[in-house]
């Protein structure tokens, strides 16, 4: 699938999922439980049956303590639905108009109405059987595992996002050991509260005030697991698919030739840190499975972060940036030459912390650099998440994407960064363990072949030409923020993607396909759909923003009210699980396991054209988050990276110089925000 999800984050508007998903869950409320009152009723009953299990109070071991055991609504989460066939071929087409010219669009309009009264209705029959016969998950799970796993173009620019922590305000705590340390300290103590299953459950509380209390968490603690979704759709609140947390330790992709496989063992007790082309681990627990003291994996940090052993000549750290066959090569080669055990050592460790040498000075697009690929010689891309830290203390969360998508990163990167703020274990002045750590500290060492010494030159040249072909630009304004749109009711979101469909539109004078990612983690197993931000509406706005003579700010503002109207009805479809990109890729999916002739829909250009995402968006709205990027999708393409907060909006963007000119899209995206504004106060 070209485009789509390469290298995007999740972007989280469950808000405007509210009145469609609790209308849906009062559907099945109905069924199952009737009333609150039966609710109730029920837990008066069995109360008194049940008895607490304390748990030994430790508030070292653990991060919290949730009355909620972590996976309680799993079992009662709402399936993941198939749309409508005609719906969604109309949904296609709409936005297919946005980006076609008028001939091209009647040839698209010809191969729609074929496939939706043909070859469509039996892919559809066939997509809603498989589903129902596989109630345990969504029907766009396996096929997603399955199109990032099969793809086999390099991990790193094509898939790997990251997300930058904000620098480090307390003296001294941004001293690099200091800084790993407690970050590690507060990362062990999520991974044993989600293991031990007293992580706070992820739910979205439409009226917090009502739901997120103790008296919602007491009645719903009570409530079995097939019932207790039903239960909080009740108050309003809406539980989120946790399915992928499982993979947020301990887990790594693997290389193999054709498709790629996901390896995670909860039972492995340590650590991964890199430095200089060198991989050190240690173990985080004692012989009872207790995470070790603060001052123990001090030290082993701090020894590591000391070690002045020279870069090896040949790190195999680089083959994990090859496209995915050559390193599945090239890592079978590595085991035949008996480095299976050290690799199993990579693959199993908790996560990966990476020490760089490089020193940022907040400069974004070095901490842009050195937070998406930075040193390939000394990363390791495949692992579910690492952990970069600069030689001044600047830290960034960098994850392979094919394991999940944004819900359980960014619970733990919320839950982490509270913790650091909250409860750091280690300060300036503390002292490491009195303790030997190199005989805790464990440096892995690799037997390297001939053949494989030439791979990792090669790869060396390759992952240079190819990151040094990456354009970085960067746009910070206060020209406004979300208290603008707020005064103004329109979306921030929306106004965010008319920015950049603007921003395009004065630069080239076209409209083309742009990808925004939407999660659907409210149901089952769900992943992501996609908004579709070019729309015709968006499209009268560019038009009339770049006119010599542009229509009064009155007008303007009419146009900007109907972009953010129509942006709020897709993300609502997209959050409720109607979107039609997810749909259409199901359907082709089993197009292509028939191996019969393709239906016309897919064969059209038009289905290549829509994704072939020249403009690929995501955010992460989340105050722990400094910022984050990716790379383009297309070499032709934008990867757009963006934040709108209070009273100021960023975009950090990426793009392959000469196929696209990043600077002066963002002069245009500013001169874009800037008739915005004016449309919006001066109307």
């Amino acid at each position: 699938m070209s485009g789509g999800p390469r290298g995007s984050c999740v972007n989280f508007l469950l808000p405007t999922m509210l009145a469609a998903s609790h209308k849906i869950a009062g559907n099945h409320l109905s069924q199952v439980l009737g009333t609150k009152t039966f609710v109730v009723r029920w837990l008066h009953r069995t109360a008194i049956c049940r008895s607490t299990i304390g748990i030994q109070d430790d508030d070292y071991q653990y991060l919290q303590r949730s009355k909620i055991p972590t996976m309680h609504f799993q079992k009662s989460l709402l399936r993941l639905p198939i749309p409508d066939l005609d719906k969604t071929c109309t949904r296609y087409l709409r936005s297919q108009k946005a980006i076609l010219k008028p001939e091209e669009y009647s040839a698209t309009e010809l191969a729609v109405s074929q496939f939706k009264e043909g070859p469509g209705l039996e892919l559809h029959a066939q997509l809603k059987l498989n589903d129902k016969a596989n109630k345990h998950t969504s029907y766009i799970s396996g096929p997603w595992f399955d199109m990032y796993l099969r793809d086999r173009v390099p991990v790193v620019l094509n898939y790997n996002p990251f997300l930058a922590f904000h620098p480090e305000e307390r003296p001294g705590y941004s001293d690099p050991i200091i800084r790993a340390t407690n970050i590690l300290i507060s990362s062990i103590r999520f991974m044993q509260t989600l293991r031990d299953s007293i992580l706070e459950p992820v739910i979205y509380h439409l009226n917090p005030a009502k739901s997120d209390t103790q008296q919602f968490r007491n009645i719903i603690r009570w409530l079995p697991s097939s019932m207790a979704s039903y239960g909080a759709y009740l108050f309003k609140a809406f539980p989120l698919d946790m399915s992928q947390f499982g993979n947020l330790f301990n887990s790594t992709r693997i290389p193999e030739i054709g498709k790629d496989r996901l390896k995670c063992d909860p039972q492995a007790r340590h650590m991964l840190f890199m430095k200089n082309g060198h991989f050190y681990v240690f173990d985080l627990f004692d012989r009872d499975g207790n995470i070790l003291s603060p001052d123990h994996i001090h030290a082993c940090v701090s020894y590591i972060a000391k070690d002045q052993t020279p870069p090896p000549k040949h790190s195999i750290a680089i083959l994990s940036s090859e496209n995915r066959d050559t390193w599945a090569a090239c890592h079978e080669e590595l085991v035949v030459a008996g480095n299976e055990a050290a690799l199993n050592a990579i693959d199993t460790a908790a996560f990966n912390v990476v020490f760089d040498c490089e020193e940022v000075n907040l400069d974004p697009e070095k901490m842009y650099r050195t937070f998406l690929y930075g040193n390939g010689k000394n990363r390791w891309f495949d692992k579910s998440f690492s952990l970069i830290l600069t030689a001044d203390g600047q830290v960034a969360l960098n994850f392979e994407h094919a394991w999940g998508d944004g819900v359980a990163v960014m619970s733990y990167f919320n839950e982490v960064v509270k913790d650091v703020t909250e409860k750091s274990n280690i300060h300036p002045g503390s002292i490491p363990a009195n303790i030997d750590a190199s005989q805790f500290v464990r440096r892995l060492e690799f037997n390297l072949t001939p053949d494989l010494e030439a791979a990792i030159d090669k790869a060396v040249q390759a992952y240079e030409a190819n990151t040094n072909a990456l354009g970085v630009n960067v746009l910070e304004s206060k020209v406004f923020g979300k208290n603008m749109c707020k005064k103004h009711k329109v979306s921030p979101d929306a106004i965010m993607q008319l920015g950049f469909q603007t921003a395009y539109y004065l630069q080239n004078g076209e409209t083309v396909a742009t990808y925004e990612s939407c999660s659907t983690a409210a149901f089952k197993h769900g992943r992501t759909e996609t908004i579709r931000p070019a729309t015709l509406e968006t499209t009268a706005f560019s038009k009339a923003a770049s006119q010599l003579q542009p229509p009064s700010n009155a007008d303007l503002k009419k146009l900007i009210l109907e972009c953010s109207k129509v942006h709020g009805n897709l993300t609502k479809e997209a959050a409720m699980g109607q979107g039609f990109d997810r749909h259409l890729f199901g359907l082709r999916k089993f197009a292509e396991a028939q191996g019969t002739q393709m239906p016309g829909i897919f064969t059209d250009p038009a289905y290549a054209k829509i994704n072939h995402n020249i403009l690929s968006t995501s955010t992460l709205p989340s105050t722990a988050i400094s910022f984050g990027g990716f790379a383009p999708v297309v070499q032709d393409g934008f990867g757009v990276g963006y934040q709108i907060q209070d009273d100021r909006l960023g975009i950090v963007l990426s793009s392959y110089p000469p196929h696209r000119d990043g600077a002066g899209f963002i002069e245009c995206a500013e001169k874009a925000y800037n008739i915005i504004h004016e449309a919006l106060s001066k109307a």
